[in-house]
């Protein structure tokens, strides 16, 4: 049976969300990389798949899914074995409204407003990035810390809430900043997540990548 395709990119937290969790699953992909920057997602040929154009997308043997979470529910529903596929994607109702909701704050606030600076400094060349913007984002890192009751997002256990919240933590404190006497759960959380064994390949190294990346975006244009 052929592997899942995963079209993707490392510097995309939702892409490195998917990753971590065929990791977490034991599950091999096979992956295509996308060159956002070189429009190759705006092919006709990329635009067949995903009409909305954007990425990470899967084609697992004809099936086609085209949103990060959306794939990192039916990986584990269709992939996962046992107690780690309760773990990572909980059949009980509670603890899936967790994991859910969990996953919809990643998505609408802490990816919502990476985006926000990232688009700015690669799509709007601006030199650097506004106050407001920063604010919005140390707001999230509040949210976020005042939410953390347990070890984990969605409760004591790990599941694919925090491998997608952690996918864009990472890349936004690269350039902005997060103490950890204000936000200290957060720290500790994300300590946890750094632990596991392949952490650093699938997301550490992208999300330096991409602060990296952003930082000599907003110093290029400055000398525009």
């Amino acid at each position: 049976m052929p592997k899942p395709v995963l079209y993707t990119v490392h510097l995309s937290p939702p892409c490195r969300a998917v990753e971590l969790t065929a990791k977490a699953l034991g599950l091999e992909l096979e992956r295509k990389l996308v060159n956002l920057l070189a429009g190759e997602n705006l092919t006709p040929e990329f635009l067949k798949l995903n009409p909305k154009h954007t990425i990470p997308v899967l084609d697992d043997n004809g099936t086609i899914i085209s949103e990060s979470h959306a794939i990192m529910i039916y990986l584990v529903r269709k992939y996962g074995q046992g107690d780690g596929k309760d773990a990572l994607y909980p059949t009980d109702i509670v603890e899936q409204a967790r994991v859910n909701e969990a996953l919809h704050f990643e998505s609408g606030v802490l990816f919502a407003r990476l985006r926000f600076i990232t688009e700015l400094a690669i799509f709007g060349r601006k030199p650097e990035i506004p106050e407001d913007r920063i604010e919005y984002v140390r707001k999230a890192y509040r949210l976020l810390e005042d939410s953390l009751h347990s070890d984990y997002v969605a409760g004591s256990r790990m599941t694919i809430a925090d491998l997608s919240c952690i996918s864009s933590v990472a890349s936004m404190v690269g350039f902005i900043p997060m103490e950890r006497s204000e936000f200290p759960r957060v720290h500790g959380w994300m300590e946890r997540l750094k632990q596991l064994p392949y952490y650093d390949e699938i997301n550490g190294a992208g999300a330096t990548e991409l602060a990296e990346f952003i930082v000599d975006m907003l110093a290029k244009n400055a000398k525009l």
